[in-house]
């Protein structure tokens, strides 16, 4: 029997697209489009159950049922009517229209989009299965629709709760980084795992235990489940097994690193490291309560990456220029040393006292940040001539 192909989709911040792009050719599968925080690709079921748990940077796997062009609700109900719901959903399945998104386009309230879908649906469903009643006492199959100039793509949720939520992070600092966002800054960075890498603000600790989980090529997906687990019409249970069997190979753990997360919070450090615990991680990360006038290191060539106070309450505001100021003169004395930093906050390059060397822009949730990046030098390339002497 030939193996069913579908066409995922993979939602992310907006301005990470690319980082998502070659993660998922990484993994080994075709891209079909990449548009503002989305790219779709094609994958058949074993694709969902990997997707879902290696990928780092991506919100969710949707698998997309169809698409078609609405001006009327009329359309709408014809066109949800008209898509293969039996394919997917088993006739004891639970289904509902979870979201509705419209951007410009005729039909734009999500209350009336979600329920002029779920009787459409219903109808299908009842048609195709020759009943009068759909129980709905099965597994759940939510469905995220979205409305681009009139064209509703339809997709079924396949994760449930969002990639973000790995499962580690039980306690939270005042403002925590989603780790889907964290994971694709480190791998905006030229950071590999045998350098150096200090957050200076690791509140809750997400960036440190994201770039320990990277170094030690653990699946972000690997502690948690999924909703489409229950799929059996859709994903055989073996996919599941094998994913996880790959995942569990994959990890190695003894890798020798030096990452390290600093707060001026003692109690944010104590979490940061249960946190590090749960993750699996926690022999990896040196935590430490300190202030960041104390930022310092030995070496050379290190990376710092972190999010420091965007000062989003106007009492706080006012100490920013001090507190930058202080992470440019600490950042001035390491030696060799990179930057990457997020934040709101637009006079950073004034304070930190030497302009970025790039600088992009992520939306953070609805929040524009921007992503400024100090360059430092490469390291001369050691290994490299030993291996070559060697040989």
């Amino acid at each position: 029997m030939a193996t069913k192909v579908y066409e995922l989709i993979a939602p992310c911040h907006f301005g990470l697209e690319a980082v998502l792009k070659k993660e998922i050719l990484d993994l080994g599968y075709e891209i079909a489009r990449v548009e503002d925080g989305k790219v779709t690709f094609y994958g058949d079921a074993e694709a969902i159950c990997r997707a879902n748990i290696f990928l780092r940077t991506t919100e969710r796997i949707l698998l997309k049922v169809g698409s078609f062009r609405a001006v009327t609700f009329e359309e709408l109900f014809q066109g949800t009517k008209a898509l293969p719901w039996e394919d997917f959903i088993p006739l004891d399945g639970k289904f509902w229209v979870k979201k509705a998104n419209s951007i410009k386009s005729k039909l734009f309230s999500p209350s009336d989009i979600q329920s002029i879908m779920k009787k459409a649906m219903v109808e299908r469903m009842k048609k195709a299965y020759g009943a009068e009643l759909i129980p709905e006492t099965g597994a759940s199959y939510p469905v995220r629709v979205s409305l681009y100039k009139d064209i509703v793509t339809v997709a079924l949720d396949t994760t449930g709760d969002s990639l973000h939520k790995r499962g580690y992070r039980k306690l939270t600092s005042k403002a925590p980084i989603e780790e889907t966002l964290a994971a694709a800054l480190i791998m905006l960075t030229p950071w590999r795992k045998d350098r150096i890498f200090v957050d200076p603000f690791c509140g809750s600790g997400t960036f440190p235990i994201e770039a320990a989980m990277i170094a030690a090529n653990m699946a972000p997906g690997m502690n948690r489940s999924f909703l489409s687990e229950d799929w059996k019409q859709v994903i055989p249970r073996k996919c599941w097994y094998e994913a996880m069997d790959e995942a569990q190979e994959l990890v190695d753990d003894t890798v020798q690193v030096d990452i390290q997360g600093y707060d001026i919070d003692g109690d944010i450090i104590k979490a940061a490291r249960a946190n590090a615990e749960l993750a699996g991680v926690g022999h990896m990360i040196h935590f430490q309560q300190r202030p960041v006038g104390q930022l310092s290191h030995p070496k050379k060539y290190g990376f710092l990456v972190t999010n420091p106070p965007y000062g989003e309450r106007i009492e706080e505001k006012k100490n920013l220029p001090a507190l930058y100021t202080q992470l440019g003169e600490r950042f001035a004395a390491l030696d060799s040393w990179s930057a990457f930093l997020i934040t709101s906050y637009e006079d950073v390059e004034k304070y930190m006292g030497r302009k970025a060397d790039r600088n992009r822009k992520i939306y953070n949730g609805m929040m524009k940040t921007y992503y400024y990046q100090f360059l430092g030098p490469k390291p001369p390339k050691r290994k490299m001539d030993d291996e070559k002497k060697e040989v």
